[in-house]
Formats: C-alpha cells, structure tokens, sequence
C-alpha cells in the first residue's frame, strides 16, 4: 500500500518477517464493520475497555524504553510516547465511555482478555531483557498498523460522515499526527538497527512479528468477546 511516510530498510524487513500476519487485520470482519458503521456498539464497547487495558501495558513498555536511549531526545520522545497512549488515546476511551455506558472504574476493573494479557506480558518483558532494538520493534506495529488502517480506510471509504458511530476513532488513526508519530518511530527503529548486530536484528524481527500476530488477534477477540464481562 503506499504509505504518507517512508518505510526505512529495517522497518521493511519487519513486514517481511511478519508476512500474512500484517495484511490479515486489514481484512477482518472487526475492522471491516468497524469501517462501515455495522459493528455492533457491544462489540466496540468489549474492544474498548480491552484497548484502554493493552495501552496501559503499551505505556509502560515505552517508559522502560525511554530509560535505555542514551540520547536525551530519543528518551522523552518515548516518554511522550507514553503520555500519548494515557492521554490521547485515553481521550478516546473516555468519550466512547460516556456513550457506551462505562467508566474508568470499569475499565480498571475488567478483565484482561487472553490476547491483551499475552500482549502486554510480551511488550513489557521484551521492553525489560531484549536489546533496545527488540524493544522498539515489539512496540512498533500497533501504533504503525493503527495508522496504516487509519490512511487505508480513508481512502477506502472516504471521511466519514458525522452520524458515523466510530467517526471520532476513524479520524484519529487516519489524522497527520499519526503520521509524523511513526515516521520517527520508524528512524529511531533503524537508528537501533544500525547498531546492533544480526542476531540482535533477527530475535527484533521476532518480536515484531509477535506483536502483529497479536494485533489480528486482538481484532479476533474483540469480534468472539472472548472472556467477556457480564
């Protein structure tokens, strides 16, 4: 698909090593009704709560990041990294919150899915005892597939319209500030690369293709509910 920012050599080998894991999301019957406004609002409410939970995880991956970039720049890119995730996202939760019917509290209290547990324990553990490459490279494909469905679906299916129940997420993912969020992460990606030896690259290919086979499956989970609250 062509992309609004360039794919560095590194980033390239990570898609490669993820394969059909990457393209299957585009594709799912979650996102696909998500997309067309027929996603039902229980669905969306379960995805949800469960997102909001995996970025908690997502953050803290990227604060125990931060303390390993040696260049003060890089360490609070990360560390805004962290905030967006709490806070701008979290924006998003909140008002699908008020019209969805659930609150913080809720969120809190809700049971992690398998596939959001799984993924939160791969980011944070690989974030404390792989290198810096391997870190960055299990973080990157869920902002990077976020946004690549943001820019995908908008050229899809166009703006949504104002009625559109998902329109506030459709527009966040598809917004230029996401863009220009992952044309840095991307350089700083293979920044890491560049420094690291193979198999430092081959263990990052890994685990970058982990966390894009946990992305489908997030959609997966999301679309069966699987551990649901009552």
């Amino acid at each position: 698909m062509k992309r609004a920012f360039d794919v560095p050599p590194f980033a390239q080998a990570c898609l490669d090593a993820a394969g059909s894991s990457w393209g299957a999301s585009f594709d799912h019957p979650f996102v696909l009704a998500l997309a067309d406004g027929s996603l039902p609002t229980g669905h969306f409410r379960y995805y949800q709560m469960q997102d909001a939970r995996y970025l908690e995880g997502f953050a803290d991956a990227a604060s125990l990041i931060a303390t390993r970039c040696p260049d003060p720049v890089d360490k609070l890119w990360f560390i805004d990294a962290a905030r967006l995730a709490l806070v701008v996202e979290g924006e998003l939760h909140a008002g699908y919150g008020r019209k969805l019917g659930y609150t913080p509290a809720d969120v809190a209290s809700v049971e992690l899915g398998p596939v959001t547990q799984a993924y939160r324990n791969h980011m944070i553990a690989t974030a404390q005892t792989g290198t810096l490459l391997e870190a960055i490279a299990a973080l990157t494909p869920c902002p990077w597939l976020y946004t690549d469905l943001g820019q995908n679906l908008l050229a899809r299916i166009g703006t949504p319209a104002a009625d559109h129940p998902y329109k506030d997420w459709l527009d966040l993912y598809a917004g230029d500030d996401f863009v220009d969020y992952m044309q840095k992460l991307l350089q700083l990606m293979q920044q890491a690369a560049d420094g690291a030896d193979e198999t430092a690259r081959e263990r990052a290919l890994t685990a970058f293709h982990v966390s894009a086979r946990h992305e489908w499956q997030f959609w997966e989970q999301a679309w069966k509910q699987q551990g649901s609250p009552a």
